[in-house]
């Protein structure tokens, strides 16, 4: 059983972390770790995830909208004759935007599905995140000094889209991080910071909808011994935080490059590392 404020604190920690390239998978294995608590496991995470999808639907609301619109103008003939997708990158990016979403979401749908032995076991051990910490803030760090930083949301291209979706399935792995997988590959691909963290945000809607709510439906009977009532507190306090976490960040991103992260990413995994080699912290279930 978790109780109420242990679900706060995890709904706070998941709001602020899942956006910021530093994992929040990550820190909702390690806060319980260093506080001698039990991990809540990747079904709990992944049902608090939801708290943050709600914040990203308020926050893109205007934007999803026209999504929408656009896309049902572009399944239904105007004036009697089909949108002719031969004609594709012609549309507007409101209609493209769709279809560049289901295309990055479909490979991290097919690994979550291929590993998700390993996501609830293996993956979650502490000296996997802590390396997955520090080895994607070098390839981060890496981006952001090459990356040449020039497009912005409207040039991505159904390829861009593609390989931005199979960074985001490294996230699968906790300690990746779904913000910073994302805005890693966006930047090697030539956007700019605040242009790979946008589409980044907007792609990680179905994938947050997804896995909450197949883990919500899997194992409910988990969650219920868990504690419903701290989960959905969690949840609210998530979708608190990490509205406000969305709007920072992207404004931070305008004018700071990402090196506050690579730094804290690789601090906090050195200390992980260092805190199991002593004994002060153990890579058990909590």
């Amino acid at each position: 059983m978790i109780d109420n404020q242990t679900a706060i604190i995890l709904g706070l920690v998941q709001g602020l972390a899942e956006f910021i390239p530093i994992s929040s998978t990550a820190h909702l294995r390690i806060i319980p770790a260093f506080m001698q608590l039990q991990d809540p496991g990747a079904a709990y995470s992944a049902v608090l995830q939801l708290g943050t999808l709600l914040s990203l639907i308020v926050y893109f609301r205007k934007d999803l909208g026209e999504f929408i619109v656009a896309t049902y103008r572009s399944i239904l003939p105007e004036h009697g004759k089909p949108l002719d997708f031969a004609q594709f990158r012609d549309w507007s990016l409101d209609a493209r935007m769709p279809y560049y979403l289901i295309a990055g979401t479909i490979p991290v749908s097919v690994f979550g599905l291929a590993l998700k032995d390993f996501i609830v076991g293996p993956f979650r051990s502490l000296y996997v995140i802590a390396g997955s910490l520090i080895l994607l803030a070098i390839f981060l760090w890496w981006a952001d000094r090459t990356g040449k930083k020039e497009r912005g949301v409207s040039s991505i291209t159904m390829m861009d889209a593609f390989w931005i979706g199979m960074a985001q399935s490294l996230a699968l792995v906790p300690g990746a991080s779904r913000s910073g997988t994302t805005l890693m590959m966006g930047l090697f691909l030539g956007l700019s910071r605040q242009g790979s963290m946008r589409f980044s945000f907007l792609l990680s809607i179905p994938a947050i909808a997804l896995s909450g709510i197949y883990e919500l439906i899997k194992d409910f009977d988990e969650l219920q011994t868990l504690g419903l009532e701290g989960l959905l507190l969690g949840t609210v306090v998530a979708g608190l935080s990490g509205y406000i976490a969305v709007a920072g960040l992207l404004r931070f991103l305008r004018s700071h490059s990402t090196f506050i992260f690579v730094a804290y990413r690789i601090i906090l995994g050195i200390l992980i590392l260092v805190l199991l080699g002593t004994g002060w912290i153990t890579d058990g279930p909590g």
